[in-house]
């Protein structure tokens, strides 16, 4: 993956966490800074999955990369939630 690659999911990882948490149902608990890490490190791994299936590597917008990083990024936002409101209650 070169640099480009790289610093566009950082990007589109501030945007990945904010969708996902617009998908996980309810109010989470959790600051904003936790939500824009969970989509920065869900965007990194779902673009790293989206290559590893041969998928991430299309000529426009790569719709099946978005899925996989929103949904990564809504699954560490639900687990996130748990853990943070049972850490500070």
């Amino acid at each position: 993956m070169a640099i480009s690659g790289i610093f566009s999911a950082l990007v589109i990882g501030l945007i990945i966490g904010a969708l996902g948490r617009l998908i996980v149902p309810g109010k989470q608990r959790i600051p904003i800074w936790l939500t824009i890490l969970i989509g920065i490190v869900a965007a990194l791994i779902g673009t790293f999955a989206a290559n590893a299936l041969g998928v991430g590597d299309t000529r426009g917008i790569d719709w099946i990369e978005l899925i996989i990083q929103i949904a990564l990024a809504a699954g560490g936002v639900s687990l996130a939630a748990r853990m943070y409101v049972r850490r500070h209650l």
